[in-house]
């Protein structure tokens, strides 16, 4: 008898990790994909938003004089701490118009960890000609725009995002309920 209800109940959890894996697929294919982009960071390296793909991206577009950027930063700079080793990354575009002749003494005051990038008009106009700052894109493993904020928004509402991604992309190639259990909230 117990056999029996051992079978059923595990062939009713891999239905439901299966219907939950497609309805997580599905939504992936709903969301935009990411413009891709090749810029200079502050020590002349090339980055290209494609050498991020399989990781959860925060793409934050900011400026030194923006106020609410100033705000976000540390946070940004504790997700990165937090959340690398998880297959996070922290991409800031600056759109000062003196370039790096500002963001490299803010990126050294701030002390700034994570790649910074200098934009043009072209990546602004690619992601839908960002004229309001701060804007974020949080982009997933499959380079898709998850989530987009115009604005100041709060630390707990990205974090929530983040978490989400990777919590999400975890669980559904998690083999063992383990490993489950140290990513659900």
């Amino acid at each position: 008898m117990s056999s029996r209800i051992s079978d059923a109940l595990w062939a009713s959890l891999l239905t439901v990790n299966v219907l939950a894996v497609g309805c997580s697929s599905a939504e992936n294919r709903d969301r935009k994909p990411a413009a891709d982009f090749s810029l200079m960071d502050a020590n002349g390296a090339q980055v290209r938003l494609a050498d991020y793909k399989g990781r959860v991206v925060l793409l934050n577009f900011w400026a030194t004089w923006c106020g609410p950027c100033k705000i976000e930063i540390p946070w940004f700079i504790e997700f990165n701490k937090t959340y690398k080793d998880r297959g996070f990354a922290v991409l800031g575009v600056s759109l000062d118009d003196d370039g790096w002749k500002s963001v490299k003494p803010y990126i050294a005051e701030k002390k700034i960890d994570y790649t910074v990038v200098v934009g043009n008009d072209q990546v602004s106009k690619s992601y839908g000609d960002v004229e309001s700052l701060p804007t974020t894109f949080i982009i997933d493993r499959d380079s898709r725009i998850a989530f987009v904020h115009m604005g100041l928004v709060g630390k707990d509402t990205y974090e929530k995002e983040i978490r989400s991604l990777l919590g999400r992309d975890q669980r559904a190639t998690a083999n063992g309920g383990e490993r489950n259990a140290e990513i659900v909230e």
